[in-house]
């Protein structure tokens, strides 16, 4: 089958002819009709989060059709369409057990630890595919395993409450998922932080008010908009220590920081002014669970969840066109997502 992989960390990913998977009784084979591309692939291509081993095929959006199923598989049958939870878990263990699978000691993340979605066919434990109905595409299906799981993770994570208010730092495909859930969940008002004047254009039609960081300090704007209060809840999913800091400042006495952006470097935080004068919180947010898929599922096929304008562009299997598109995400360009989609 036709694969695009990570070969050598810092080099373009490449196009290879690989085996079909085989899978085991408790797995099931998911032909891949969607693949989204996230700024967490540009991260692998590049070294800033570690991949192995090599090579390795990206991507870990994915939504397809089952293809076969294993033995042990419940409740999938031949032709569904699904998409995937991106977390290979044991699902016996502690982590396991308590619902933060994330964290199972012998969990592999799909196109990272394990073969993801940039190819023809996929294996991934049965536990791990969810149904997707009817209503949602299956690039909107893909997005949704990552850009949008992760946004709804770290607003769980950070106990929004209706009523409450929410900056989002970043208003890319995390962003825009971020934007629309939290208005679901019930905020009043939801700040878009960005320096993309079409990713804020994109921002204002969901409903947020834009905060364009390039003309303005973000964190004075936030304040002068709320009264000198601050937010509730504020999202950092860039993975810059300036938008990490600002998250922090821009909070409300008793105010929740969930930082979700991946970076290698730190930031500085006056605890007693910024932390512990307000009772303020930073939150790290890892991933996402399996059991919040089907309730995000929900939110889509009801149209609380939009991400017909998220998806911008689709490319195909083609090293090239996901590169470009990964070299691209490096540079913060472009609005939405770009998903890789596979027609028969």
């Amino acid at each position: 089958m036709k694969s695009v992989q990570l070969v050598e960390v810092g080099r373009p990913l490449e196009a290879r002819d690989v085996p079909v998977p085989e899978i085991g009784p408790n797995d099931a084979l998911v032909r891949v009709k969607a693949a989204g591309i996230c700024h967490s692939d540009a991260h692998y291509r590049a070294g800033v989060s570690r991949v192995a081993p090599l090579p390795m095929t990206l991507g870990h959006e994915v939504a397809g059709i089952v293809e076969q199923t294993g033995a042990n598989a419940r409740g999938l049958h031949i032709g569904q369409r699904v998409c995937l939870h991106y977390m290979a878990t044991c699902g016996q263990c502690a982590y396991c057990h308590r619902g933060t699978e994330q964290f199972c000691a012998s969990g592999q993340m799909i196109g990272k630890h394990r073969d993801g979605g940039y190819a023809e066919f996929i294996r991934i434990p049965a536990r791990s595919v969810f149904a997707l109905p009817d209503e949602i595409p299956f690039e909107h299906g893909a997005i949704m395993m990552c850009s949008s799981a992760t946004s709804f993770h770290a607003l769980r994570k950070a106990r929004l409450q209706a009523g409450e208010s929410v900056a989002v730092f970043g208003a890319g495909g995390l962003g825009l998922s971020a934007i629309q859930l939290a208005q679901a969940m019930g905020a009043l008002q939801v700040f878009a932080v960005d320096i993309n004047a079409r990713k804020l254009e994109l921002a204002q039609q969901f409903g947020a008010i834009p905060v364009d960081a390039r003309a303005a300090d973000p964190v004075a704007h936030i304040m002068r908009h709320t009264s000198g209060r601050g937010v509730d809840v504020a999202l950092e999913l860039i993975g810059l220590p300036l938008t990490m800091r600002q998250a922090v400042l821009s909070l409300a006495i008793g105010g929740r920081a969930a930082l979700a952006g991946i970076t290698q470097q730190g930031f500085e935080v006056a605890p007693y002014h910024e932390l512990i004068n307000k009772e303020a919180e930073i939150i790290g947010v890892s991933d996402h669970l399996a059991q919040e898929i089907p309730l995000l599922l929900e939110y889509a096929r009801q149209g609380r969840l939009k991400l017909g304008p998220i998806v911008t562009r689709t490319v195909p299997l083609d090293a090239g066109a996901i590169n470009a598109t990964l070299d691209e995400l490096e540079r913060y360009g472009g609005a939405g997502r770009v998903v890789i989609r596979i027609d028969d």
